[in-house]
């Protein structure tokens, strides 16, 4: 009997049902989603979005975030009919360089990456330092938004995100 047989012979009663949904849970990827697909059908497969925006015309924007353990944040745009137009995974370098130093706020940040993997603050800066995670030519990296007490953007700032426990000397 081949590996694949009895690892099915082994399942318990009632995993088949579990296991049909984690590969329907699986389907449910943003950047898989169709164009023209309603919004009802998008949220019973994606679930509760972490943000909805409305957008100009009568569209609504839905936020799916993976923060904080994750690196995308995905825009899902619907036109003023409920239809899917445009999935953009917005956690990149781009993006946040287009932050727009000393006139963004806090609520624009918010609503356009979603909240913060973690917030921090910092001896140099009077103020919260806002973490995103992202990926970045497939390397993790932190985005680092520094707001003023006020709530407004000043600096941007990338660094690596060192994952795992590296030691070059063991």
């Amino acid at each position: 009997m081949t590996r694949l047989g009895l690892a099915a012979r082994r399942l318990r009663p009632g995993a088949a049902p579990l296991a049909a949904a984690l590969l329907l849970a699986a389907c449910a990827v943003p950047q898989w989603q169709k164009p023209g697909t309603p919004q009802s059908e998008i949220e019973r497969a994606m679930g509760r979005p972490t943000l909805a925006e409305p957008l100009a015309g009568g569209g609504e924007r839905l936020l799916y975030s993976r923060q904080p353990a994750g690196q995308q944040v995905y825009h899902m745009d619907f036109d003023a009919g409920h239809r899917l137009v445009r999935v953009t995974q917005v956690l990149t370098e781009q993006h946040f360089q287009a932050l727009r130093i000393d006139v963004d706020t806090r609520e624009t940040v918010r609503a356009f990456f979603g909240p913060p993997a973690w917030v921090d603050r910092v001896a140099r800066f009077e103020g919260e330092v806002w973490n995103y995670r992202l990926l970045e030519n497939n390397l993790p990296r932190l985005a680092h938004v520094h707001i003023d007490p006020r709530g407004v953007v000043r600096r941007v700032m990338f660094t690596d995100e060192i994952l795992g426990d590296f030691d070059p000397g063991r």
